[in-house]
């Protein structure tokens, strides 16, 4: 049997051992998950979301324990794993208070006595969830689709195992019939052809492009659902009258917050030439100040990053765009897997640190003539996962919000997600949506029912 360690990527310590599933192990609980199907289906809407509030409770209750098990594991600043775990209790209180009625059916007047529009479970829905919001990454899924009257298979990162128990048995706990919601411990073969098995029947992706394109490939060869949330490289467009004293707290922390390993942090600073020194001095001094250490410290704002191989390849990133003329103003030192926070001026359309995905606390920026440079190098990108832009003139904001072609836009705040709110991209940032009705009507079957009496 194949055994792993989790290893915490602070100081290289063994968290603890697993032994990965066995292909009938995951069988195993694909049947258990089948046969409590049709009884969880069938349950009222309100004794869900019943459960959904002890859920909640119990994240509360329980905060610190998973502020620190994610430190251990994957090197979350223990403050925000604390703000993570709460994020993650308002999801769920969210959907206990609405899904009855985002769930309601949908009255259509047409040529019958009656129709309508019901929104039925579909079965067992797989996720495939990353490592850098081990707690919210889940629960933004698993709220809606079991609320919904769905049964799931979480596969989690290897190296937050520990986490992805954690929820297990905290659905448990909070009252879920077993067989419900289960985690598995398996590898890319094993959910390839777990995909392929009638038993499931739809699956969701949180990661990377590459894990993205195939898992859309296996799920579509199968006709199975997809929704797909992959990586971004967000602009963050700052105009020449933007307001820094109000809003520079903001712009720093949509790019260094959970070490950068954000697929919605502020990776492209596309800042107007009048404002652009006075942004850089603050930037520069604002970054300076942020303390790094233990994650368990609670003065700790940026910890290391999840593992040192990530370290590795965020720093070629920066290697390679400095050889093509970007210039490092701070940072660009690694420690195993920690990696200083990192300043990059100078940089163009060319650089990997543009135009790639950087999975950490590197800041690229490019000094622009004008705004409509600015919103024209923004969306000059592979991806569309969001955008931000800081400007006191707000109706010409709003002028260019179709010009933005990302799955969100905000205007003088950071891009996050938010329960009341569609999240998702578009372009090679994925498709489908998480959260608010859409979320909760991704994995439900849309029936038309027709009635003349």
């Amino acid at each position: 049997m194949e055994k792993y360690e989790v290893k915490n990527p602070y100081n290289g310590t063994i968290v603890n051992t697993y032994t990965k599933d066995t292909y009938a192990d995951i069988e195993a609980k694909l049947k258990k998950a089948l046969t409590i199907e049709a009884s969880w289906a069938e349950m009222e809407i309100k004794d869900r979301c019943s459960l959904l509030t002890n859920v909640a409770e119990l994240l509360i209750e329980r905060k610190e324990e998973y502020a620190t098990l994610m430190a251990q594991e994957m090197g979350k600043p223990y403050t925000q794993g604390i703000s993570e775990i709460e994020k993650c209790a308002w999801a769920c209180d969210f959907y206990a208070l609405n899904a009855e009625d985002l769930l309601a059916d949908e009255i259509i007047e047409t040529d019958a006595d009656e129709s309508f529009i019901s929104h039925d479970p579909i079965g067992c829905v797989l996720a495939v969830m990353p490592w850098n919001y081990p707690f919210w990454q889940v629960i933004r899924f698993a709220a809606p689709t079991l609320t919904a009257g769905n049964t799931a298979l979480l596969k989690h990162a290897q190296n937050v195992t520990g986490c992805s128990l954690a929820i297990e048995q905290l659905f448990l706990d909070a009252g879920y019939p077993e067989g419900c919601f289960q985690s598995i411990k398996a590898g890319h073969e094993e959910i390839e052809k777990l995909i392929g098995d009638d038993g499931i029947k739809a699956v969701t992706l949180t990661g990377s492009e590459k894990a993205g394109k195939s898992i859309a490939a296996t799920a579509g060869k199968n006709l199975k659902k997809s929704v797909l949330e992959l990586g971004g490289n967000n602009a963050c467009i700052i105009w020449e009258d933007a307001d820094l004293d109000s809003y520079l707290d903001t712009m720093v922390t949509a790019r260094m917050q959970n070490t950068g390993q954000s697929c919605i942090a502020a990776k492209r600073f596309i800042v107007c030439e009048e404002i652009y020194d006075a942004f850089l001095e603050k930037f520069i001094a604002k970054t300076k100040s942020l303390k790094s250490g233990d994650p368990m410290n609670e003065d700790t704002f940026l910890g290391t990053m999840a593992r040192e191989d990530l370290a590795e390849e965020l720093q070629q990133q920066v290697n390679d765009s400095v050889k093509l003329g970007a210039k490092v103003v701070l940072g660009n030192m690694r420690n195993q897997a920690y990696f200083s926070p990192t300043i990059l001026t100078e940089v163009t359309a060319d650089m990997p640190v543009f135009k790639e995905e950087t999975f950490g606390p590197v800041a690229a920026i490019t000094k622009v003539k004008n705004r409509k440079e600015a919103i024209s190098l923004a969306t000059n990108s592979r991806f569309g996962l969001g955008s931000m832009l800081f400007t006191a003139d707000i109706n010409e904001a709003m002028n260019v919000i179709s010009n933005i072609p990302d799955g969100a836009f905000f205007i003088n705040d950071m891009v996050k997600s938010d329960p009341r709110l569609p999240f998702g991209g578009t372009k090679a940032s994925g498709y489908g949506r998480e959260l608010s009705r859409e979320g909760i009507l991704e994995f439900v079957n849309k029936k038309t029912v027709y009635i003349k009496k």
